[in-house]
């Protein structure tokens, strides 16, 4: 009996270390989405537009953006070090300048984490600023 006792209080205590800990990882992803949004307000929304959506041909999106969900670094890249030079996003290519817009590698981790989890894009995997501070140009 005891030994049944200790096997329950370890699985239980055990799963409720797991979903505090889960609890916690999800309230820093909320914060750091939050704050994310300020900084698309600040920097990114002029060319990317309040919607996301861009302007065809010159601001590509990042609503729905298939260059944003499967290109993750190249992405951090861009917001980091500038874009230049052609890429494609949603079967359209853009051929634009984006200079480095000087943020802090926690502000890039931020930003990415609103703009990858807003206007249809679906991300779970929250980007952290050691992430991006491992991103070389």
């Amino acid at each position: 009996m005891k030994t049944y006792l200790f096997c329950l209080f370890f699985v239980g205590g055990s799963l409720l270390v797991s979903a505090q800990k889960e609890a916690s990882k999800n309230a820093v992803f909320t914060k750091s989405i939050e704050e994310g949004q300020f900084i698309y307000e600040d920097f990114c929304m002029n060319c990317h537009l309040p919607n996301g959506k861009g302007v065809e041909k010159t601001f590509p999106p990042l609503a729905k953006s298939d260059y944003l969900m499967t290109k993750r670094e190249l992405s951090i890249k861009a917001i980091k070090f500038g874009q230049k030079g052609e890429i494609v996003v949603n079967g359209i290519t853009y051929n634009n300048v984006m200079a480095p817009l000087g943020l802090t590698d926690q502000e890039i981790a931020d930003v990415m984490n609103y703009i990858t989890t807003s206007w249809g894009n679906k991300n779970k995997k929250m980007i952290t600023k050691a992430e991006v501070s491992a991103i070389e140009q």
